[in-house]
C-alpha cells in the first residue's frame, strides 16, 4: 500500500511525532511510504520521501493543492493525518483524490453531538487508529461514531535500537534518579512533579535522590524558577531537548509521567522497556492499560502532590522493590509491543478500510 503521513506540528518534536516516525519508518520497509510536514525539526527525524507544506489552517488552499499533488504524483492510498488541523485537510484532500482517510489520535478526545466534529471524524473520515481502548470508549459516546471503524493499535518500540541501549552497562551512581520526559508545556504537569520532588526531600532530608527532566518547551523558564523557588535546583536537572534520551533513561530508575491527559505516552513505553519502575498519574485511563498499580508500577490520583512523593519516597528507600518492579515494567512492555505486530496491524486495518471504500488494497 501507498501511504502519506500528515503532521502539521509547528512547536517541535514530542512523543506523537516520534510514534508516527517509528511506524512510518518500519512500514516503510514494506509498503510506499511519503510524509507532509510543517516543522523543519520534524521532517529531519524521517529518512522517507517528504515534502514541506505550509499547514495554515483548516481549509489552507495551497497545503489542499501540494497534498492533492503529492497523492497523484505517488499513487497515495491511504492518508494518515495525525494532528486535529490535518484531520479536516485530510478529509478534503481524499474526496477530491478518491483516496481512504484514517485518522491517527494519541488523546482522549470527546466528540459530543457537534456538527462540525461529526463532519472531521466522521463524514470526512474512513477509519481511526487509536492507541488506547479509554480514547476508543471515549470516542464511543458521540452518537455519530462507529465501532468498526475504530482500530486500537498500541505504540510501537523499535525495540531493536532499545536493546542496544539495555546491553551497554550503567555507570554507578550514587542515590536514586528519577526521570521525565515530554514537552514543557501545562499537559505535562511537570510544575506537580517538581513540587512532588520537593516534598519527597522535605520528608527524607538525607535521601539521595536527583529529578532529571528530559525536554524543551515554554514552560521551561517558569519550571526552573519553580525549583528555585522551592530551593532544589542543585537536586533538579533540565536536560533540554535530547536527539537520543535512551542513554539518559538507561541511566535513571524511576519514571515520572504527570500529565493531565494522555493516551498512552511512547516515552513512558520506553523507559520501562529500559528498566525504569514507572509513576503515572492516571491521565485520562490510557496509562491503566500498561501499569497496573503495585505490579508492575504505581498510580497516583491526577495532581495528587502528597501521593506522589509517598511513592517515590518508597520506591526510593527499597531498591528490592524497585528491582522487582522494573523487571516486570520490561517484560510486560516487551510483550504486547513489537514494532512488527504493530505495522501488520496499521497495515492490515488501513487495507480493510480501503476495501470497504471500493479501493482495493
Amino acid at each position: 500500500m501507498n501511504f502519506l503521513f500528515l503532521n502539521s506540528a509547528r512547536r517541535g518534536w514530542g512523543g506523537n511525532e516520534r510514534s508516527i516516525q517509528i511506524v512510518a519508518h518500519a512500514l516503510s520497509e514494506s509498503h510506499h511510504v511519503v510524509l507532509a510536514y510543517r516543522d523543519g525539526i520534524v521532517g529531519d527525524h524521517f529518512d522517507i520521501p517528504k515534502y514541506r507544506l505550509p499547514f495554515l489552517f483548516e481549509g489552507d488552499l495551497a497545503t489542499i493543492m501540494g497534498l492533492v499533488s503529492i497523492v497523484r504524483k505517488h499513487g497515495i492510498e491511504v492518508l494518515v493525518p495525525t494532528k486535529r488541523k490535518d484531520y479536516a485537510l485530510a478529509g478534503i484532500v481524499s474526496r477530491i483524490c478518491g483516496v481512504c482517510n484514517v485518522l491517527w489520535l494519541g488523546a482522549t478526545r470527546e466528540l459530543g453531538r457537534s456538527p462540525v466534529n461529526n463532519l472531521v471524524y466522521n463524514r470526512l473520515a474512513d477509519g481511526m487508529i487509536v492507541n488506547a481502548r479509554r480514547i476508543k470508549e471515549s470516542l464511543l459516546t458521540s452518537p455519530f461514531m462507529r465501532a468498526d471503524r475504530i482500530a486500537v493499535i498500541y505504540n510501537g518500540l523499535d525495540m531493536v535500537s532499545l536493546d542496544v541501549e539495555r546491553s551497554v552497562p550503567v555507570p554507578e551512581h550514587a542515590g536514586v534518579r528519577i526521570a521525565s520526559m515530554g514537552r514543557l508545556d501545562d499537559n505535562k504537569g511537570h510544575d506537580l512533579l517538581i513540587r512532588g520532588f520537593a516534598r519527597l526531600l522535605t520528608m527524607a532530608p538525607d535521601l539521595q535522590a536527583e529529578l532529571l527532566i528530559i525536554g524543551d518547551g515554554p514552560r521551561r523558564g517558569a519550571l526552573e524558577e519553580l525549583a528555585a523557588g522551592l530551593k532544589i535546583s542543585s537536586r533538579v536537572k533540565f536536560a533540554g531537548f535530547q536527539k537520543n534520551p535512551y542513554p539518559l533513561l538507561r541511566q535513571s530508575d524511576i519514571f515520572a509521567m504527570t500529565s493531565k491527559i494522555e493516551g498512552l505516552s511512547i516515552a513512558l513505553l520506553e523507559a520501562m522497556y529500559l528498566d525504569n519502575v514507572p509513576v503515572s498519574t492516571l491521565a485520562g485511563g490510557g496509562v491503566r492499560e500498561i501499569v497496573s498499580d503495585g505490579e508492575n508500577g504505581f498510580l497516583v490520583g491526577d495532581g495528587n502532590e502528597e501521593m506522589l512523593a509517598s511513592v517515590l519516597l518508597r520506591l526510593c528507600r527499597e531498591p528490592e522493590l524497585r528491582s522487582k518492579l522494573a523487571a516486570r515494567a520490561h517484560a510486560s512492555v516487551a510483550e504486547r509491543y513489537s514494532l512488527g505486530q504493530v505495522t501488520r496491524n496499521v497495515a492490515g486495518f488501513c487495507g480493510s478500510i480501503c476495501r470497504g471504500r471500493g479501493q482495493g488494497s
